[in-house]
């Protein structure tokens, strides 16, 4: 059967998908990149804010529109909280919650009554990381939470925390390395509280990812800022952890932070930034930065401005914040006035803008490895756009002949110029290495 896997939200959402397009594949299924042509549709929805909500059930809709004969099972965070609306929504066939959706393919097979298909099974082909179009694997190393931000409804949806074996993620990188991928993010609701309830911990789990597999380069995804030990940046040394690390912040302002209630002030938050910057040469701090939280003065706002553009973050997520019903941050007093929260979601993004600009301009000039991602046609026939990232998660684009293939290849550039739209860089091969073989 033809399966196609789409998720919103965050990086463990993908991380997930990937896990169900491994699974169904096994099972002897294909997967479809498209949920016209599919026979099942899984959606892995989020509910991170109210927007969020909307989104998923506009693609849950749309979804049913654009191929009613397909079966649909609903996952995810608003599938969770709200099960019985997502549930009696058009087309969907089956919801499975937060709490059982490591058995989602198990789950589905049965209530849908989709066969095993054990011939194809063991036909060769390519990982379903790549048949979905993505060269970077995303890997679920824990689940849940056990601290209560104030704004936040996933520790709901998520639950409890939940580590997943160090040797379970070792064999599951080694499996995707033997099939040709060649960059990980590890991801999770807590990142930096992975192995609290194994008896280890995020280093070790580096540590041994690092010396027990071949994988060329791996990433961290979002880890919050109070969960790393002071010899954190030392894992560094090895050029096969990505120097970028994205560490959300939340506000720049000290009484926000309480109101919101974050482990982190803002001082141990830049001394952490600078010292991962002295200890590793270009790293690229990116974050989140929820606007018009409620009670957020004037004051606390421009707090949060001085403080965005002292750290000279590479990247910003910008949320408006809207109230989630089952949060302490919704009956608090003080809710800012829409007007005022888009007056200031533009104020950030402009700024935003600017620092991502200058972490661009400082890194032209240089030579780097970019890992290539599928290319893009262009207005010329005889080349193709490609583009990557830096290890410190700087995009990069460059133009090849279209009869040279570079999508998933490791390859040294150098870093000239910003490209037109100022939000990437546009590079060149080195001159003296083959732009087709794999560097770095």
């Amino acid at each position: 059967m033809r399966i196609h896997l789409q998720a919103l939200g965050c990086r463990l959402n993908e991380a997930e998908l990937e896990s169900w397009a491994a699974q169904f594949k096994a099972r002897g299924h294909r997967i479809s990149p498209t949920p016209e042509d599919a026979d099942v549709v899984v959606l892995n929805t989020c509910a991170v804010t109210q927007d969020a909500v909307r989104k998923s059930r506009q693609l849950i809709k749309r979804s049913h529109r654009g191929n009613p004969q397909a079966r649909m099972v609903v996952s995810g965070c608003y599938a969770s909280l709200q099960p019985h609306q997502a549930a009696e929504t058009l087309g969907v066939d089956l919801v499975i919650e937060n709490s059982e959706k490591d058995r989602l393919v198990e789950i589905t097979s049965r209530e849908l009554a989709i066969p095993v298909m054990p011939a194809l099974a063991t036909e060769p082909g390519e990982t379903a990381l790549f048949t979905r179009g993505r060269h970077r694997a995303f890997i679920k190393i824990q689940d849940g939470c056990r601290y209560r931000c104030t704004f936040c409804i996933v520790t709901q949806a998520r639950g409890e925390e939940r580590s997943r074996g160090t040797a379970e993620i070792v064999d599951q990188i080694n499996q995707l390395v033997s099939q040709g991928v060649k960059e990980a993010a590890l991801t999770g609701v807590h990142v930096g509280g992975y192995g609290s309830d194994l008896g280890t911990d995020l280093y070790r789990l580096i540590q041994t990812i690092l010396a027990e597999t071949d994988l060329p380069r791996l990433r961290l995804a979002s880890v919050e800022p109070w969960d790393l030990p002071e010899d954190f940046f030392t894992l560094f040394d090895n050029p096969r952890l990505m120097p970028h690390m994205h560490l959300p912040l939340q506000s720049g302002s000290d009484s926000v932070l309480r109101r919101m209630a974050r482990r982190c002030k803002t001082a141990d938050f830049e001394r952490l930034v600078w010292q991962a910057r002295e200890q590793v040469p270009g790293f690229n701090v990116t974050t989140d930065v929820i606007v018009g939280f409620p009670g957020e003065s004037e004051a606390e706002w421009r707090e949060t401005l001085r403080f965005v553009e002292r750290i000279g973050f590479g990247h910003m997520h910008i949320f408006t914040y809207s109230p989630r019903e089952g949060t302490k941050a919704a009956r608090l007093p003080g809710r800012i006035d829409k007007n005022t929260q888009r007056a200031r979601s533009r104020e950030l993004h402009e700024l935003a803008a600017q620092l991502k600009q200058d972490a661009l301009r400082a890194a032209l000039g240089g030579e780097t490895d970019i890992l290539w991602e599928r290319p893009q046609e262009t207005d010329n026939a005889t080349e193709r756009l490609y583009t990557g990232y830096t290890p410190s998660f700087l995009r990069v684009q460059m133009h090849g002949p279209e009869a040279l293939n570079l999508e998933n290849r490791i390859t040294r550039v150098r870093l000239n110029s910003l490209t037109a739209s100022g939000d990437a860089i546009e590079a060149q091969p080195v001159s003296d290495r083959d732009p087709g073989k794999d560097g770095g």
